[in-house]
């Protein structure tokens, strides 16, 4: 076997190596989990909205915005007339 290449599938140095590079890669990670996180406690600044909320406004904002251009299609036909 040479150096650069891996072990075959299946065999034990091949779960070994593999186990090894998840608890390598899970430590890079826990850096980026540990920032997103902090916009979810209570020590975090700003607003408290819940996701729920969120896409409740999110979709009436879209409507209210598909409201305004039907009533400006409606109001310039009218005023062509």
């Amino acid at each position: 076997m040479a150096t650069g290449t891996a072990p075959p599938r299946g065999s034990a140095a091949a779960a070994a190596s593999m186990r090894r590079r998840r608890t390598a890669s899970s430590g890079a990670s826990a850096g980026a989990a540990g920032t997103m996180l902090q916009f979810y406690t209570d020590d975090s600044p700003g607003l408290k909205i819940s996701p729920n909320v969120v896409l409740v406004m999110s979709i009436g904002f879209i409507a209210f915005v598909a409201v305004l251009h039907v009533m400006g299609k409606l109001y310039f036909v009218r005023r062509e007339a």
